[in-house]
């Protein structure tokens, strides 16, 4: 009212405040709404939120997800910023070069589950085993894990594994066609190329999508969730065999299945289940 009736911008003052030219009241000299936790104060609840996760790093905005079932509601530049101040971000990998144009046309994600499948593989160390295989198959809608195998051997066979599990899982069967409309997209490693690998995908009625080398959609799903399984799980972990190995894969995809927050901040089981009612 002040400001309207002397005709003068109330950008103007704060901005005079700020620079010190103009004593205004201190608790004015930031605008909004006024928080009930200092910035202090703040930062050791999501030192809390981070310490209590199962996971390694999380990012600022579900940071804020976290810290709203406390009653703490606040700004994500806010939390942005005092989490870059106290070295609180999670890990983000810096290219060399910047980035060039992001946009694409087509989408690889679905809006229901059980039409697409990612599927992909990793090798791993083990001091007893040696060099070993994990394969995984990811759901393009949920993103959820479907399927997964760990091997010593990472031959067609192990390949199949994980679409075997999430199509007993999800198809509630095993058998000719059970899983006609489904696609399954994979690289051009020789285990996806085999006839064999191939051959049963025909079998069970799955259309197989080859990603190509320069499609920025290409298997970004599966590939994403290989990255967070590395981070995660296989580089925090020295394994004594492959049976170690597949115990501690076991535990984190049950923790990312239930706990990792997706967009919308839910969990893959969580969107898989509000899905699948809907759709009943």
């Amino acid at each position: 009212m002040i400001c309207e009736v002397w005709r003068v911008a109330r950008s103007t003052v704060y901005a005079a405040w700020d620079r010190g030219e103009s004593d205004g009241p201190a608790d004015l000299k930031k605008r909004g709404p006024k928080t009930k936790l200092s910035d202090e104060e703040l930062v050791e609840e999501m030192r809390q939120v981070l310490k209590e996760s199962d996971f390694l790093g999380e990012g600022h905005r579900k940071v804020r997800a976290r810290l709203r079932p406390k009653g703490i509601h606040v700004g994500k530049n806010r939390v942005l910023r005092l989490m870059r101040e106290n070295g609180l971000l999670a890990p983000v990998r810096r290219g060399k070069h910047p980035r060039g144009d992001r946009s694409h046309s087509g989408r690889i994600t679905t809006d229901v589950p059980n039409e697409l499948w990612g599927t992909d593989a990793t090798r791993f160390y083990t001091k007893e085993d040696g060099w070993c295989w994990f394969f995984v198959a990811v759901d393009h809608c949920v993103t959820d894990v479907v399927g997964w195998h760990v091997a010593k051997k990472g031959d067609r066979w192990a390949a199949l594994e994980p679409i075997r599990q999430g199509v007993r899982t999800h198809m509630d069967g095993y058998a000719p066609k059970i899983a006609l409309g489904l696609g399954l997209r994979h690289d051009w490693g020789p285990q996806y190329t085999a006839h064999q690998f191939q051959g049963e995908l025909a079998w069970l009625g799955i259309r197989s999508t080859a990603s190509y080398v320069g499609e920025p959609e290409c298997n970004g799903v599966a590939e994403r969730f290989m990255r967070t399984l590395k981070e995660e799980c296989l580089y925090l972990h020295d394994f004594e065999s492959l049976e170690e190995a597949r115990q501690e894969i076991d535990a984190f995809i049950e923790r990312y299945n239930r706990g990792w927050l997706l967009d919308g901040y839910r969990t893959p089981a969580q969107v898989r289940e509000e899905l699948t009612l809907k759709a009943a």
